[in-house]
């Protein structure tokens, strides 16, 4: 457990494989004014993690950002069966084991909005995200929006693969599949960065790899430089 920020902390988890790299887990968790827990991207429920989140305040909400942030919520739904759980329609698609309160659309009106933002990023038949930002200490959430990696997070091999892909460290952004995927709708992406960096947001908490805490701006528009390309 780290703290970033007042009522803001951090959970790094063991890893998962995917598309043969060993992906860290990362999970947010915020208390809101009203002393609620606000759980964003679950990671593996231990004895030990349950004691350090219990120490903070009551389960409240618990967030599922995309369709592949699944994989250890129900757990969590069954140790805090008084929380509320939201995800996007695409983990309901995918998990209809899990019982959802509520799904993310452009309309939707979240509980916690006196505290924490919220945009659904879409235009891709890939993936749909929901990206969060705490107002408070102005830091952007994300899961798989931005991957930033650190080279010593892999060998030689995985290295090149993920230097391919654009996730290594210091020039994470999207993955290279799901930027592909807005080939045709570039101008949608654009709209919704334009909306994150309106938030001027001053640090950015992903779930893959290293967090930035300086120039979150800056390091925002490096990263979705592709939006404003042509083709």
């Amino acid at each position: 457990m780290k703290q970033l920020a007042e009522n803001l902390w951090i959970f790094d988890g063991e890893a998962v494989p995917f598309f043969t790299l060993p992906y860290t887990t990362r999970m947010t968790v915020i208390r809101l004014n009203n002393g609620a827990l606000w759980v964003h991207s679950p990671i593996k429920l231990t004895p030990e993690l349950q004691a350090l989140v219990e120490a903070l305040g009551e389960v409240h909400y618990l967030i599922a950002p995309n369709h592949l942030h699944h994989l250890f919520l129900k757990d969590w739904q069954q140790r805090y069966p008084q929380a509320q759980s939201f995800g996007t329609a695409e983990v309901q698609t995918k998990r209809p084991d899990l019982h959802f309160d509520g799904l993310f659309t452009a309309e939707f009106q979240a509980m916690w909005a006196t505290d924490i933002d919220q945009v659904l990023f879409t235009g891709s038949h890939f993936m749909q995200e929901c990206v969060f930002f705490h107002k408070a200490s102005r830091t952007l959430i994300v899961t798989d929006l931005i991957e930033n990696f650190s080279p010593e997070s892999f060998n030689a091999l995985q290295r090149l693969l993920a230097r391919g892909a654009g996730i290594l460290a210091p020039n994470g952004k999207m993955p290279l599949d799901w930027r592909l995927s807005f080939m045709f709708a570039k101008a949608q992406a654009r709209s919704h960065i334009d909306k994150i960096l309106a938030w001027e947001p001053k640090a950015i908490i992903m779930a893959h790899g290293l967090i930035i805490e300086n120039d979150a701006t800056a390091f925002l528009e490096k990263s979705f430089s592709w939006v404003n390309r042509e083709g």
